[in-house]
């Protein structure tokens, strides 16, 4: 910034300005309004030139440098003929800026602060001279209000346009100070329509300096009214307002899980549609840094809540989204700067989407995902820690249909693939000890050797799965078996043809066994949505489906009935 400099005022033909200034007044007179009209061509080298003298100075080295120019740009301010004119208008206006300060350093720079309040607020104001004025010319005062505060922002946005352009030039640019002076004093009228091309003009400066250019309110404040939708930005300034400021991304992000979670009953085309609408997903594909600040966002609240399945759905939900748009960028990037904490093969098997693996190839892909899977935290040669296994269960919970599908295929294989089991068990239950695991595999495979034996049941009651799973004591004494056992037993109904007959009679077998509702509407949804989405339908997807809404009909009218109670 620069310092206080001499520069005498009559170099500049001040003194005959600021004469002219007082002979004019208000314009009130035809010849001075004549006059005035006369000279405005001049005024306006007069006034580029005071500005280009103190664009770079600090409010009191410019007050030094022209004591008198607050009483010169106060009364052409007050000039109704000047401030019509849009040339004029601008001039002013950015000789006005100059003269604020975002942090006054002493009582002159304060008094600065206030007079140019004052003097803004008055020339968007008008009185009863004023009135008649406007009158006289047949201009509605309301348009008068809007047309100075348009000329105020295409001013400043024209000067902003303009500082960008030069951004190579060897001509000294405007300094930072001056852009987040501007930001602050945008902070009452941020709402008003006709300031938001100011605030993405703003939202869109850039400087070649590592401290963020406009001030920490104005980019809260433009979070806030974007997040309460009391302003309209566009797509490039919300990615921007993101890029600059972090607690404006994570804030967004917020409100759309709490307003996802808030919602009763909505379907995953719905869930998708709304994630879409939010932009997460597109800013995620094109700015891997913000797609790590997401997904460490859904990491902290997964934590939180315990892994709540609707949690487990929205993260789900944002994958798939995310991974439709990253397909369609231009520029592909490494899938290390979106997933930098997990082996790039496993992240790659995983990405793949099941649509596009014919169904027949569906469990030679899982198994191949899998062995990759359990190479990596059961490697003896690497020390797994706790924080590295929870990594990589976080990355499979991201892509569910591929849990989905692995349910799919132990239900209709003829042998058991017992590490797509093992993918079921670690997927429910990864911080576990060895012993603790291969104790919980010989138990799961228990309740699966059970299921598949009333598979073959010719004719198969609820009362013949009610005994086999919950009324045996094996099952009965193991509290951590339920949500393992609720997950297969819905599969089991969903993918076997004697699973589908009972489907009627399932609600009450799930209430009796204590399973977890929250978690079989989630299966539900889930396995609708992949069938949806298939591009190989099969004739045993059609009946399926219908098992699944069935089953979705049946929860619905017990929550209503539960509710009603």
């Amino acid at each position: 910034m620069t310092q206080a400099t001499s520069i005498p005022p009559s170099s500049f033909g001040f003194e005959y300005w600021l004469n002219k200034s007082v002979e004019w007044g208000q314009a009130t007179t035809f010849e001075s309004q004549q006059d005035v009209c006369l000279h405005l061509p001049k005024l306006q080298e007069f006034l580029k030139q005071i500005y280009g003298a103190i664009q770079h100075m600090k409010t009191t080295a410019a007050l030094k440098s022209f004591p008198m120019i607050g009483q010169l740009l106060g009364r052409l301010c007050w000039n109704p003929f000047v401030v019509a004119h849009d040339e004029s208008h601008q001039n002013l206006l950015k000789c006005v800026w100059c003269l604020y300060s975002a942090d006054p350093e002493n009582a002159v720079e304060q008094k600065a602060n206030d007079w140019i309040w004052n003097l803004l607020q008055s020339m968007i104001s008008v009185d009863q001279e004023d009135r008649d004025f406007i009158r006289s010319l047949h201009y509605p005062e309301e348009e008068y209000h809007l047309k100075l505060l348009k000329n105020m922002v295409s001013s400043l946005v024209k000067q902003l346009q303009d500082d960008q352009c030069d951004r190579s030039s060897m001509f000294l640019r405007l300094p930072s100070e001056r852009w987040r002076n501007i930001s602050i004093l945008c902070l009452p009228i941020i709402t008003l329509p006709e300031v938001v091309p100011l605030v993405d003009g703003l939202l869109s400066c850039r400087d070649n300096g590592l401290d963020e250019t406009l001030s920490t309110e104005f980019l809260e404040t433009v979070s806030n009214c974007f997040l309460q939708k009391k302003i309209l930005l566009s797509e490039s300034a919300v990615v921007n307002l993101w890029l600059r400021y972090l607690p404006s991304l994570e804030q967004t992000v917020l409100h759309l899980i709490e307003s996802l979670v808030s919602r009763p009953c909505v379907s995953l085309v719905e869930l998708e549609a709304i994630i879409t609408d939010s932009l997460l997903p597109k800013v995620s594909a094109d700015h891997p840094s913000l797609f790590r600040v997401i997904d460490n966002f859904f990491r902290t609240i997964l934590l939180e809540t315990d892994g709540h399945p609707k949690i487990i759905t929205i993260i789900q939900a944002f994958t798939r989204c995310f991974v439709q748009v990253l397909l369609q960028v231009q520029t592909q990037m490494p899938q290390k700067l979106y997933f930098p904490l997990n082996q790039q093969s496993f992240v790659v098997a995983l990405l793949t989407n099941p649509s596009d693996v014919p169904p027949e190839a569906w469990c030679r892909h899982l198994i191949t995902t899998v062995q990759m899977l359990k190479r990596i935290v059961q490697d003896e040669k690497v020390k797994i820690t706790t924080a590295n296994l929870f990594e990589n269960w976080f990355l499979l919970v991201h892509f569910g249909d591929w849990l989905n599908i692995a349910l799919q295929q132990l239900m209709i294989a003829d042998d058991l693939h017992e590490v797509l089991l093992w993918l079921f068990i670690f997927y429910h239950k990864p911080l576990m000890e060895n012993q603790q695991e291969k104790q919980l595999m010989e138990e799961v495979k228990c309740v699966y050797n059970q299921l598949k034996i009333l598979s073959t049941m010719a004719n198969l009651k609820p009362e013949d799965v009610q005994t086999a799973l919950f009324t045996n004591t094996v099952f009965a004494k193991r509290g951590h078996l339920k949500d393992l056992t609720s997950q297969l037993l819905v599969s089991f109904i969903l993918f076997t043809e004697g699973g589908n007959r009972i489907a009627k009679q399932s609600l009450q077998l799930f209430i009796s066994g204590g399973v977890s509702l929250d978690g079989v509407s989630q299966l539900l949804v889930s396995t609708a949505h992949r069938l949806k989405n298939t591009k190989c339908r099969r004739a045993e997807d059609r009946m399926v489906q219908v098992t699944v809404e069935l089953l979705q009909h049946l929860l619905l009218e017990s929550k209503c009935n539960s509710t009603m109670k």
